[in-house]
């Protein structure tokens, strides 16, 4: 069957003149295109789209591909797509059919193994992805049909392979974001609802209300914000970094110093500012001197990745001086920025790391506030760049491949290698102390894994009179009957009280139990910024080598 067709029930389900939705037409060069967009419609669902034939052949996955072999996902399969569907990332409108935004979620290459025109006569195709996201081996099976059924049924499946997990929906719950705008889906909608209502949303503002102030002498800036390099950019989800056991080798990778702090990206555009965590909330008006510092730039319009951290006399970062600094207002709270993703309405993104580090320095130089603090960097050599680190007693080194663009989620160009250990956990409740005048002993800790939460063990030690009277109010508020996690042993269930599993508290640790629990952890600070289903334990990975990174 021709391209044009297989696109005639697609064709007819839309009303151009209302959706941006592309009509069809264009040919794609590579023949093997693959891609799943994520979408928001009556019930979120990803879109697996295979390119043959001259179309996509599609797929509504409806709870997203699974990593785990076990798990077989139902994919609804659905109408033949046009190549230009792989280009859409937006809103569908209201009453049109399929209503909702869509995600551009993944995006590389497929490469079927066996004929896929016969394969998918017979019900069973299988192949290979190169994604960004998706790897490996999978297999699409159909299902039989039953008397009644309207849908065309089949099972999408994981190979066993290196790229199978038994996490299998950990990608989806950490990988929120565009793979090709870096895009969470709340702003993809709020962007184009401000295309379309600017006047009644605030003109460029991306739904963030950002922080203005009048006054800061900067005329020439001011003058240009109404071109397009004067427009506040849009929130981008920050590019994550994997945790490896060693540094790697080679001049392609450049070394920065770990700070332990809060991950934050600040965008500015004549006198708006808006500073957002890694998650998009809005905490402009929490840092109001880094808000004025990055209003002071030198430039119409500018996006700036970096961390927010307090550091001693000696250069080391505290997270829990961080949150001392937070909750007294006191203290030198400094903004370490390490990456530029815009700059006067250019988007910088896919240009090498090094040369928006050269941008970004350019930028932070031309300021004399001591607020903006630029995250300078050494080449090569990082076995010993990692040594001396430890040997000063800072968290660790981020190495980050010198010509990689910026690429959202967690990726292999950037690697983080820790002195010690680490991890985030949520918090599960808490045991009573028979000291006098201590709000509690200890915090049970969970994480969520496979897509269940479960127990990982306590922290007892680390907590500063005002860090125990602070949770001790939050956990009051959280108060459960029963634990949220199934697998909390009985002798500790017994005499512990329960909260609902909201609250995300960052933990230093010495290794784990044969037992698989905290082994001599202590608290160091409650996270605001990350959401508790989130937290999953982290594992570490070998580095590239010979300066090799995907």
């Amino acid at each position: 069957m021709s391209a044009k067709a297989s696109l005639q029930t697609y064709r007819k389900r839309r009303d151009f003149r209302r959706t941006r939705e592309p009509e069809g037409g264009k040919r794609s060069r590579s023949g093997r295109r693959y891609l799943i967009q994520k979408h928001a419609a009556r019930t979120t669902h990803y879109d697996l789209r295979l390119e043959h034939d001259g179309v996509l052949k599609s797929w509504a996955v409806t709870k997203g591909p699974s990593l785990d072999p076990a798990d077989k996902r139902l994919a609804v399969r659905t109408e033949d797509h046009p190549m230009d569907y792989g280009d859409f990332e937006g809103v569908i409108p209201a009453g049109e059919y399929g209503a909702g935004t869509v995600m551009l979620w993944d995006e590389g290459k497929w490469e079927p193994l066996d004929d896929p025109e016969e394969a998918l006569d017979r019900g069973k195709l299988k192949f290979k992805l190169h994604g960004a996201r998706l790897t490996g081996g999978w297999t699409l099976v159909r299902m039989r049909h039953r008397k009644g059924d309207r849908q065309d049924n089949w099972l999408l499946i994981k190979e066993r392979d290196p790229d199978a997990s038994e996490d299998g929906d950990a990608l989806l719950h950490e990988d929120v974001t565009s793979v090709r705008s870096g895009r969470i889906m709340r702003a993809i909608t709020e962007e184009e609802a401000s295309e379309e209502n600017r006047d009644l949303i605030g003109k460029g503002t991306s739904g963030s209300s950002g922080s203005t102030r009048e006054g800061t002498g900067n005329e020439a800036r001011k003058a240009g914000g109404a071109s397009a390099g004067g427009r506040l950019p849009g929130f981008v989800a920050p590019q994550l970094a994997t945790l490896v056991d060693e540094a790697p080798a080679g001049e392609r990778w450049l070394h920065e110093i770990k700070y332990d702090g809060y991950r934050v990206l600040a965008a500015v555009a004549g006198e708006t500012v808006a500073i957002r965590t890694r998650n998009g909330l809005d905490w402009t008006d929490r840092f109001p001197g880094i808000a004025d510092a990055v209003r002071a730039l030198a430039c119409q319009s500018a996006q700036i990745d970096g961390e927010m951290a307090v550091a001693d006399k000696d250069g080391r970062t505290d997270f829990g001086a961080l949150q001392i600094a937070l909750s007294t207002g006191k203290g030198d709270v400094g903004y370490y920025v390490f990456d530029l993703l815009s700059l006067d309405g250019r988007d910088l993104r896919r240009e090498p790391l090094f040369e928006r580090k050269v941008r970004l320095q350019a930028l932070v130089d031309e300021q004399s506030s001591d607020i903006l603090r630029y995250s300078n960097h050494m080449v090569g050599h990082g076995a010993d760049i990692f040594e001396k680190a430890c040997a000063l007693g800072l968290e660790g080194i981020i190495a980050k491949r010198a010509d990689s663009p910026y690429r959202s989620g967690r990726t292999k160009t950037w690697l983080k290698i820790k002195c010690g250990m680490g991890q985030e956990f949520v918090v599960l409740g808490w045991t009573p102390s028979s000291v006098r005048g201590r709000a509690f002993a200890s915090l049970l800790l969970g994480y969520y894994k496979a897509g269940k939460l479960r127990y990982a063990g306590r922290v007892g030690s680390g907590f500063s009179q005002q860090d125990l009277a602070a949770l001790s109010a939050k956990l009051g508020s959280l108060a459960r009957k029963t634990p949220a996690a199934g697998d909390v042993p009985r002798d500790i269930a017994r005499t512990a009280h329960f909260v609902t599993p909201k609250l995300v508290v960052e933990t230093a640790l010495r290794g784990w139990t044969r037992d698989g629990y905290i082994r001599q952890g202590s608290y160091k600070g409650l996270r605001g910024d990350k959401p508790a289903r989130e937290v999953t334990p982290e594992e570490r990975g070998r580095a590239p080598a010979s300066g090799r990174g995907s």
